[in-house]
């Protein structure tokens, strides 16, 4: 789907490889037959977070009886692609399926040991990082620990015996303490920062902390969100920005999300940043349209401010003034597809672009419309300029198209880079 070349910076992926960082998505195993869905996951992502595959309810829904196929899926197209793979979540107040909240103190504790270890071990060697915990605090000024079947009947001490059955399930896996509201300095986070100071000064295994980071105009990028990261980072944890992601739109979202992004790169201990989701048709808060790519894939002034706070560039006239070229088949013939290719500006305006489109002999392109088309002497290279649609504002787009006799050949084009020209 998406012409823009694997080259090392012109991705989110690949930027984020050369600050030493990964850039993941959480993965619906639903969609995984989306090509649109998985082109995207493939060229932009390297790391994968299952949404709700690796929940209590979806994996143990029945006590003792497990049910790992659709996480399955998301790992294995993982490990297919050498993505990494954030498990969550092993213990969590909610998607608890019923059975779980009935139980006693002592069954409670074997039935989370078991569950934990079950889990990790059918796993074992491929995840990267565990949410061992997850949001185990109050919201609010108390920082008190959130009501559950786990904190009201086995207490305080039930997150620490959970991260040591952890590590025994699973050396190889960095285990992670996640929660949401705890981006800034106030109550929850102090809490939390409390209990991992209190971990490593014992000795209880935990190796990063996770940061939801879910914002909207309500609740913003905290100002002091780089130093919150830093001073858990100063504990000797990493810190990941886990759940991420903005609502919005337009520049003020870019923006945003321009920040979160500089806040991790600016702690050394930041090892990564995962959005919640790759497109805003699928987010939980959709309506935000709080993610990086639209709902027909097409990247957002948000993405270009990602990528260019990555250090990486789009292509074309270097640093943020690049430009990307996606492409979707529209009507089908017997003997004939139209093809269209949006061009998007990054993140700064530009005015002029090209876009080379190349078939597959023996296809020939016999129409064009909204651009001017340069062929190769072979005829099978279109090399598209704007027609009277060059200047684009950073973020905006505009669109060519094409029709493509197949000749007997239904192979889609081939979409190069787009060029600042």
């Amino acid at each position: 789907m998406s012409g823009t070349a694997e080259a090392a910076g012109t991705t989110l992926a690949s930027a984020a490889a050369g600050k030493g960082r990964y850039f993941g998505t959480a993965v619906a195993a639903s969609h995984l037959g989306e090509s649109a869905y998985v082109s995207t996951l493939n060229t932009e992502f390297d790391s994968v977070t299952p949404e709700n595959e690796m929940k209590w309810d979806a994996l143990e829904g029945t006590r003792n009886s497990f049910s790992f196929g659709s996480a399955d899926r998301i790992v294995s197209h993982a490990q297919s692609r050498g993505m990494k793979v954030r498990g969550h979540t092993l213990v969590w107040h909610s998607q608890l399926p019923g059975w779980v909240g009935g139980l006693g103190a002592a069954d409670l504790r074997s039935a989370m040991n078991h569950h934990i270890t079950q889990v990790m071990q059918h796993y074992k060697g491929k995840i990267h990082s565990w949410d061992v915990v997850n949001e185990a605090f109050q919201d609010g000024g108390s920082g008190a620990r959130r009501s559950s079947p786990f904190q009201d009947k086995l207490g305080n001490g039930f997150i620490e015996e959970a991260f040591r059955t952890a590590r025994a399930a699973d050396p190889g896996a960095k285990l992670c303490y996640n929660d949401y509201n705890t981006d800034g300095v106030n109550a929850k986070s102090n809490a939390v920062y409390a209990m991992v100071k209190d971990f490593k000064a014992r000795g209880v295994p935990i190796d990063c902390v996770g940061f939801q980071s879910h914002f909207n105009s309500a609740s913003p990028v905290p100002g002091d969100y780089r130093a919150n990261l830093q001073r858990f980072a100063d504990l000797g944890v990493d810190v990941q920005i886990t759940e991420l992601d903005i609502e919005g739109s337009g520049s003020s979202q870019a923006t945003s999300y321009g920040t979160a992004v500089n806040a991790c790169l600016a702690v050394a201990r930041c090892t990564g940043i995962t959005v919640w989701g790759v497109t805003d048709k699928y987010s939980w808060r959709s309506g935000g349209t709080p993610l990086l790519f639209d709902g027909n894939y097409h990247k957002k002034p948000a993405y270009h401010a990602v990528l260019s706070a990555l250090g990486g560039s789009a292509g074309g006239g270097g640093g943020s003034a690049g430009c990307t070229a996606s492409y979707s088949k529209a009507e089908e013939w017997g003997d004939r597809f139209n093809g269209r290719v949006t061009v998007t500006a990054g993140a700064s305006a530009i005015s002029n672009w090209t876009v080379t489109v190349t078939v597959t002999p023996p296809q020939r392109i016999s129409t064009t419309w909204n651009g001017t088309p340069s062929w190769n002497s072979g005829g099978n290279v279109m090399t598209m300029k704007p027609n009277g649609n060059g200047n684009l504002a950073a973020g905006a787009s505009t669109s060519f198209g094409f029709t493509v006799m197949t000749n007997g050949t239904t192979s889609a084009p081939v979409i190069g880079s787009c060029t600042v020209s």
